[in-house]
């Protein structure tokens, strides 16, 4: 295959005019003949990679049936989302082992792959709850994820904690050198935030959101985060989550490098107004806004993609940078960067093509033209 005449992603965030280049399902150095995608005039870019979303069209992981991850990744693919790490809630052990259990049987020959678990609950402060379900909330438990960890095959590749409850520090130990440790729903300040990045966290989990707020004499984890260069934050760039002052204000902070764009969508995206359910909880949904009954925002209504083009239209980063916290930077947060997440070759053929509109004109799943 021959992906021809557009504007090419680069890893550093620039762009370059010419050719790429597709053998089966890896991207190749040279010509080697077949299909020609006419990408004349377009951006050519790696398929997204979402760590952090919960569901669509209706619905969820925690559903844990192969019905409802078909459905979940035949949608993130038609919105150029190529590769997916879907998140649980907070939810009793017994329905997180069966959602688990669903992703590791899962039958990856279509839609978005599936290449993790981004397990977001239970494990968190009940001072900063957010839309999860305060029902199932507990203290950090090792053997609780290590048996849940079985249960999904060892594909649970992000973990979000509150460190400051009993316990916190010390799971973030116990676990940090097999999976990727998220400070969650956290209502930890900043030298608690710091010990955590010391035990081996990470990630911050929907930064801004959540958790205490940066401010000039009480920096919190934000600040912590923004101290340590280990550390990577994720933002959710809908519009509605964060300001887009301080989503411009996070990528001057943090540099391009350290920003993971997260979509936090719940199962209204892709379907019309109306009511809805996240974590076992109401949720309404009017426009993009996803509230409980109380009024608390409940995950986003939106995609990745479309989080890419807001953060590009709405909010004014650049393409480039949007794309590397889109694509590359998740995919090396959870672990798949040597085969997802740019067009350097050797690497999966995930590529879509995107018009000056930013709206996806082609997309191509390992090496094979979806439309």
């Amino acid at each position: 295959m021959r992906i021809g005449g557009g504007r090419l992603f680069r890893p550093d965030g620039t762009f370059v005019e010419g050719d790429l280049f597709v053998e089966g399902d890896r991207i190749v150095e040279g010509d080697v003949g077949g299909e020609v995608v006419d990408a004349t005039g377009c951006h050519v870019i790696p398929g997204l990679t979402d760590v952090h979303f919960h569901a669509a069209v209706g619905h969820d992981l925690c559903d844990g049936t192969e019905e409802s991850l078909r459905a979940i990744a035949d949608y993130e693919l038609s919105q150029g989302v190529t590769t997916i790490c879907p998140a649980s809630m907070t939810f009793d052990e017994a329905r997180l082992e069966r959602s688990f259990d669903a992703v590791r049987r899962h039958d990856g020959s279509r839609g978005a792959r599936i290449v993790g678990i981004n397990m977001e609950g239970p494990f968190v402060s009940p001072a900063r709850l957010g839309a999860q379900n305060p029902a199932y909330v507990r203290a950090p438990d090792v053997a609780m994820f290590e048996r849940l960890q079985r249960a999904a095959g060892g594909l649970v590749r992000l973990v979000g904690v509150a460190p400051e409850v009993e316990g916190g520090i010390e799971f973030i130990e116990a676990v940090s050198e097999g999976v990727r440790v998220s400070l969650a729903h956290t209502d930890c300040d900043y030298e608690c935030a710091r010990r955590a990045f010391d035990a081996g966290a990470r990630q911050l989990t929907h930064t801004f959101n959540a958790m205490p707020a940066l401010l000039h004499r009480a920096p919190g984890p934000i600040g912590a985060a923004a101290d340590d260069d280990r550390v990577s934050v994720e933002l959710i760039c809908d519009g509605l989550h964060v300001h887009p002052a301080v989503v411009r204000a996070a990528f001057r902070l943090f540099g391009a490098g350290r920003v993971i764009m997260v979509s936090d969508t719940m199962e209204a995206a892709g379907l019309s107004d109306g009511e809805y359910e996240l974590g076992g909880q109401r949720v309404h949904v009017r426009g993009r806004l996803a509230t409980l009954d109380d009024g608390t925002i409940a995950g986003s209504v939106t995609n990745l993609m479309a989080c890419l083009r807001c953060a590009v239209g709405e909010m004014g980063i650049p393409l480039g940078d949007a794309v590397r916290a889109a694509a590359a930077n998740p995919a090396r947060a959870v672990g798949v960067g040597t085969d997802y997440g740019t067009l350097e070759a050797g690497k999966v053929a995930n590529v879509v093509v995107l018009d000056d509109d930013l709206q996806v004109r082609h997309v191509i799943r390992e090496g094979v033209t979806v439309f």
